[in-house]
């Protein structure tokens, strides 16, 4: 006798589509890259101690934790696609993404190589996109649950889909209801048309930082998403970071634009946490990042509240 069951579907989840501009980049000195500069992180580090104990998650395609720029910042790490056998304690980037997501938030610039936006953030790196560039929806909940369990302040994710799922939604409810702020990339299906509307999830979730990308010259990339939803953007051109194999690349996307804010975010913590003397909650950490954001000559639906901009007033 058969039973009658119903088959729940495990969506996919791919990582925003992005573009290799360069790679098998060398670093001989210490480098700040032009994003870093651009949005005035230099301006907060004192103030922040460069983002000291932050604990920040990223759920991506894992990391290069022997990188020479990272392997001190990363603290734990946890594998939750079915690679390497499903190995917990396996987070290797076979698609170079999440290394470099991980470098722009917190590359520690020590033996001469780049400095990341808050270099001395706490990184958990949590594997849920394998070699593929996808992984499933299970994998993405899995690692935001698990995320909530480390009591991390920050979860970065540079990956979506073109639908929302409740399970997806409540996932990352239960991390923002447990003071956890969250930033995501708003994705790469943009035609340059501010009024044709584009939207990612779980970047369009209201409760999710949704970020767009700008070049050097703070015009919005053709390529960003453009939707009643977006929060602030940030660099996402032609971006230089971290690279499996102890060297680094030039990539551009809105992956490469929400990082900058989750660095930023981790920077205004600290910051936050000493002058008002208590520890913010993720909508009130919210409302200090917009702050400081400069509204740029765009529509709203491109930039949202502007760009990030850190220079202490």
């Amino acid at each position: 006798m058969k039973k009658n069951l119903k088959e729940v579907k495990d969506l996919e989840v791919k990582l925003i589509p992005y573009t290799m501009n360069r790679d098998n980049l060398r670093v001989k000195n210490k480098i700040y890259p032009y994003g870093v500069n651009m949005i005035a992180a230099q301006n907060m580090w004192k103030a922040s101690y460069r983002g000291k104990g932050v604990k920040v998650a990223i759920i991506d395609s894992g990391c290069d934790v022997n990188h020479v720029s990272l392997r001190d910042n990363i603290v734990a790490v946890r594998n939750f696609t079915t690679e390497d056998m499903k190995n917990p304690n396996i987070v290797t980037d076979r698609v170079g993404h999440g290394t470099h997501v991980a470098g722009i938030i917190a590359a520690y610039g020590k033996n001469n190589s780049i400095v990341g936006v808050a270099p001395e953030a706490e990184l958990y790196i949590l594997k849920a996109i394998d070699q593929t560039g996808s992984g499933k929806l299970s994998w993405v909940v899995n690692a935001i649950n698990y995320a909530v369990n480390l009591n991390v302040d920050i979860i970065s994710m540079s990956l979506g889909m073109g639908v929302s799922d409740e399970k997806l939604e409540r996932a990352v409810n239960n991390a923002v209801k447990n003071g956890i702020s969250i930033v995501c990339a708003a994705g790469n299906e943009g035609d340059g048309n501010y009024d044709d509307f584009e939207y990612s999830y779980p970047a369009s979730y209201v409760d999710v930082i949704s970020v767009g990308a700008v070049d050097k010259k703070s015009v919005p990339a053709a390529f960003s998403n453009s939707n009643l939803v977006i929060d602030c953007v940030a660099p996402g051109v032609d971006i230089i970071s971290t690279y499996p194999g102890n060297t680094y690349a030039s990539l551009s996307g809105t992956s490469m634009a929400a990082p900058h804010v989750t660095g930023s975010l981790a920077l205004l913590k600290n910051w936050s946490d000493d002058v008002f003397q208590r520890e913010l909650t993720p909508e009130e950490l919210y409302a200090q990042l917009i702050k400081f954001t400069k509204t740029l000559d765009y529509p709203r639906t491109i930039q949202g509240n502007g760009i990030v901009y850190l220079k202490l007033r």
